[in-house]
């Protein structure tokens, strides 16, 4: 329902740019001015209507998306292109920054508590497991491929 809301946001503009164009009020500087308002409004739309439909693609075919598990847990799987870790303030958890990718284009980017360099490496195939606690992922289990 979004994307065909967007499709139309998109193309509203455009009718008013053949309409200034029909009036011949281009060749005037509000005519202008208000055409190229217009063209970026319909690119800015345009622009999230591609990235909707990437969106959706990525969903379809890849396998990137969390899944629930019986536990409540959520299952990410991938290979690990990067981890990296960084240091929280006092009072705050540390997190490692973990990018998993299919193989393809696809890529997931997945925030974890602690330190997860050497549970984690690099251009390993991974099945993660983690569950939500405070606000923050904390890592249950890993399965390596």
């Amino acid at each position: 329902m979004m994307l065909v809301i967007s499709v139309l946001l998109a193309l509203v503009p455009l009718l008013g740019i053949a309409w200034i164009v029909l009036s011949g009020s281009i060749t005037t500087v509000d005519g202008l001015f208000m055409s190229l308002i217009l063209l970026a409004m319909s690119g800015i739309v345009g622009l999230n209507v591609l990235l909707e439909l990437r969106k959706v693609r990525t969903d379809k075919h890849g396998s990137l998306t969390a899944t629930a598990t019986s536990s409540g847990g959520l299952r990410q799987r991938g290979k690990v292109e990067s981890v990296q870790f960084y240091e929280s303030g006092v009072g705050q958890p540390n997190k490692s920054i973990v990018i998993l990718s299919d193989g393809g284009a696809a890529s997931n980017l997945l925030v974890l508590e602690g330190d997860m360099r050497n549970a984690l490496p690099v251009g390993q195939k991974v099945e993660v497991t983690f569950r939500k606690e405070s606000g923050h992922n904390v890592l249950v289990d890993v399965d390596y491929s």
